[in-house]
C-alpha cells in the first residue's frame, strides 16, 4: 500500500511538473523542476518510476484513440470517437509525445532489466518515431479503400464488433459516439479538400473505391441500415418503454444524422475528390515523398533498409520461389510450362469451392486438424479460443481475402479468423492450410491473443504492436507447416509457396510503386506473371500496396529476422537448443521492434550458457 500511494503521488506530481516544465525552464533554466522531480521520485526505484510512467502514458494516450480504448476493453471511452483532424489536435499530440520523452529521460535505464528494460527501449523508440512522423502530412490522406475509422465505426454500429450493446447506457454511449463520428467525418472531408489544393490526394482507382463505402449507408428506411442491427437485438431485459425510446432515438440518428453525413461525404467524393485524384500512384511523386516513404519503411519494418535493398531482396526471393513451384508442377505431372500451370490453377473448377458455406466449412475442418498438431512445437498457447467467420457483406468487396480480429481482453468475445467469401475464385482450396496457419494458429491468434494474456505486461504493450513482428511471426508460422506434419499434399505445399510468393512480390511492388515510379498496370502484370492469383485478387493487392506504403514489406522482412534469430540460437546453443523454448521467447514478451527483439534473444542465449 505504501508503494502504491507513493507511486500515485509520484505520478500526479511528475505529471503536473512536466506539464509546466517548458515555461519553468524558460524562466529558471529548469533547475527547480528537476530538483522537485528528483525529490519526488528518489524513493522509487527506476523500475517503479517506469511502471508509473507507462501506465499514465497509456491512459492519457487513449484520449487520442477512443477506438483503441474500446478494443482494449476500456469502456469509459465508448461514448467518444477519434478527435477531429485539425492543427490544434496535431499540436496536442506532439506536445503529448514531447512531454513523455522528457519524463522518460529522468529514468536511469542502466538500472532496468527484463520487461522493464524492454518497456523503456520500446517507449523511447516509439516516442521519437512518432514525433518524426508528424512532419509528413498524412492528415491529407486520412482514409482509403482499405482502412479508415469510417469502417471501424460501421462495424461498431452494426452491433457485431467491440462496441457493447447490453445495457441502456451502452445504447446511449453509441448515440454520443455517433456525434463524435459525424464531426470527425466532416473534418475528414475538409482535410481531403485541403489535400486537393496541396496536390496530396489518393490515386484515382483508390478514390473510386471509397465512394461505395459511403453510399452503402445512404438508405431510405432506418430498418435497411447497418446501424439498425442493435435495434433488431434489443435485450429482453429492457422495459417496453426503454425499447420504444431507444428505437425512436436510433431511427432519428440514422435518418437525420448518419444518412446526411454519409450522403455529404459521398457527394464530396463524386463531385470534388474523384475528379481531382491523381494518375500517379507512388509516394515519390509527392513533395518530400522520398523521405516520407523512407519513414514508412522504417515505421513498418523497424529496420534500417533502403528501398533498393528491399527491392533486390524481393527479386531474388521471387526467382527462388518460382523454382520451387516448378518442382511442384513436375510432382503433380502437369504437362506444360509454369505460366500454363498458373492458368490451370486459376481456371480449373477443381481448385475452388462452389459455395461460401463450403469454403467456411473447409476452414473449420482445417482448424481442427492444425489445433491438434500445434503442441508439437509450442509449450505456450492462448487461453482465448478463436472462430472462423465470413467477412461481413458491407465491407467484403474491398476487404482482404482473410484477416484476424483479436479476442476481447475480458474473454467476452473470441478471436475471429475472417474469410472473405465475396469472390470464391480468389479462395483456392490449396491455400487452406497455409492461410489458416497464418491468420489463426499458430500465427496471428497465438501471437496477439497471448500478448493480451501476459501477466504484468504494461497496457501500452499489451494492446500495441508492430506490423513487422505480427506479420513476420505469422509468415514464419507458415514456414513451420512441414514440421507440424502439414503440406503433405503437393497442392497444399504449392499453397504455402503461393503465399510466400505473394509476400516476396510485395517487396518488389511496394518499393516499385513508391520509390521506382512503377505504374498500377505494371504491378498488376508483374503479379499475374509470377503467380497463379486471380486477377481480381491481384488488383486488390496492388491497390493495397499503393494505399499503405511500407506495410506490405513487413511480412517477409519480419520472417527473415525471426529465422535469422532461430539460426543464431541453434548455432550458439547447439544440442541445448529447444524449438519450443525459442518460440516461447519470441512470443512471451509481446510484439517488439526487430532490433529490440534481437537484443533480447541474444541476452536470453547468454543466460542459457
Amino acid at each position: 500500500m505504501k508503494l502504491l500511494k507513493l507511486a500515485l503521488v509520484a505520478s500526479s506530481v511528475i505529471g503536473a511538473l512536466m506539464g509546466c516544465s517548458s515555461t519553468t525552464s524558460q524562466q529558471n533554466n529548469s533547475k527547480p523542476v528537476s530538483s522537485s522531480i528528483n525529490a519526488v521520485v528518489s524513493e522509487l526505484s527506476a523500475e517503479q518510476q517506469l511502471d508509473v510512467l507507462v501506465d499514465q502514458y497509456y491512459n492519457e494516450s487513449l484520449a487520442f484513440s477512443p477506438i483503441m480504448a474500446t478494443y482494449s476493453g476500456k469502456n469509459e471511452f465508448n461514448d467518444q470517437f477519434t478527435p477531429e483532424i485539425s492543427a490544434t489536435n496535431r499540436n496536442k499530440k506532439a506536445a503529448f509525445y514531447k512531454k513523455y520523452q522528457q519524463r522518460l529521460a529522468y529514468i536511469d535505464s542502466q538500472q532496468l532489466t527484463g520487461q522493464a528494460l524492454l518497456s523503456y527501449e520500446i517507449l523511447q523508440r516509439d516516442l521519437a518515431l512518432n514525433l518524426e512522423g508528424m512532419q509528413f502530412p498524412s492528415y491529407f490522406l486520412p482514409i482509403n479503400q482499405m482502412s479508415g475509422a469510417h469502417n471501424v465505426f460501421a462495424g461498431f454500429g452494426s452491433g457485431q464488433s467491440a462496441q457493447p450493446f447490453k445495457t441502456v447506457q451502452d445504447y446511449d454511449n453509441f448515440l454520443k459516439r455517433s456525434d463524435g463520428y459525424i464531426k470527425w467525418l466532416k473534418s475528414v472531408e475538409l482535410s481531403m479538400a485541403e489535400g486537393i489544393k496541396q496536390n496530396i490526394v489518393l490515386p484515382l482507382p483508390l478514390a473510386k473505391k471509397l465512394a461505395p463505402q459511403f453510399s452503402a449507408h445512404v438508405v431510405n428506411k432506418a430498418e435497411d441500415s447497418l446501424f439498425w442491427g442493435p435495434i433488431k437485438n434489443l435485450p429482453n431485459s429492457f422495459t417496453v418503454e426503454q425499447k420504444q425510446e431507444i428505437t425512436a432515438q436510433y431511427r432519428d440518428l440514422i435518418m437525420k444524422q448518419l444518412v446526411p453525413a454519409y450522403q455529404s461525404m459521398h457527394t464530396f467524393l463524386i463531385n470534388d475528390y474523384i475528379p481531382s485524384s491523381r494518375v500517379s500512384v507512388g509516394y515519390s511523386d509527392f513533395t518530400n515523398g522520398k523521405a516520407w516513404y523512407e519513414y514508412q519503411i522504417k515505421k513498418n519494418t523497424t529496420l534500417n533498409l533502403s528501398a533498393d535493398e528491399i527491392h533486390n531482396i524481393g527479386l531474388s526471393e521471387v526467382s527462388r520461389i518460382l523454382s520451387e513451384m516448378k518442382k511442384v508442377k513436375h510432382t503433380v505431372g502437369f504437362d506444360g510450362d509454369l505460366p500454363a500451370f498458373f492458368t490451370h490453377l486459376r481456371d480449373s473448377d477443381e481448385f475452388y469451392f462452389n459455395t461460401a458455406d463450403e469454403l467456411i466449412e473447409a476452414y473449420e475442418n482445417v482448424k481442427k486438424k492444425i489445433d491438434a498438431k500445434v503442441p508439437q512445437l509450442f509449450n505456450v498457447a492462448p487461453k482465448a479460443p478463436y472462430i472462423v467467420k465470413p467477412v461481413e457483406a458491407y465491407r467484403s468487396q474491398s476487404a482482404a481475402g482473410a484477416s484476424y480480429s483479436a479476442p476481447a481482453p475480458d474473454g467476452s468475445r473470441p478471436g475471429i479468423f475472417y474469410i472473405n467469401t465475396f469472390n470464391l475464385k480468389a479462395q483456392p482450396k490449396f491455400l487452406l492450410e497455409t492461410l489458416s496457419i497464418h491468420e489463426a494458429a499458430p500465427g496471428h491468434h497465438f501471437q496477439i491473443a497471448l500478448q493480451q494474456e501476459i501477466d504484468g505486461l504494461p497496457d501500452f504493450r499489451k494492446f500495441g504492436g508492430y506490423t513487422v513482428f505480427a506479420e513476420g511471426w505469422a509468415l514464419y508460422a507458415e514456414s513451420l507447416g512441414k514440421e507440424l506434419g502439414l503440406f503433405t499434399d503437393p497442392y497444399m505445399w504449392y499453397g504455402r509457396l503461393a503465399d510466400e510468393q505473394l509476400r516476396a512480390m510485395r517487396l518488389v511492388l511496394d518499393t516499385g510503386f513508391h520509390a521506382k515510379g512503377w505504374t498500377r498496370e505494371q504491378g498488376i502484370q508483374y503479379m499475374l506473371a509470377n503467380s497463379s492469383m486471380a486477377e481480381s485478387d491481384v488488383v486488390a493487392e496492388v491497390e493495397r500496396y499503393i494505399a499503405w506504403p511500407g506495410q506490405a514489406l513487413s511480412y517477409k522482412l519480419g520472417e527473415f529476422k525471426i529465422k535469422e534469430l532461430r539460426d543464431y540460437c541453434k548455432k550458439e546453443l547447439g544440442s541445448q537448443f529447444d524449438i519450443k523454448a525459442f518460440h516461447t521467447q519470441i512470443l512471451i514478451d509481446g510484439a517488439l521492434p526487430m532490433p529490440i527483439l534481437e537484443k533480447k534473444i541474444k541476452r536470453w542465449v547468454q543466460s542459457q550458457r
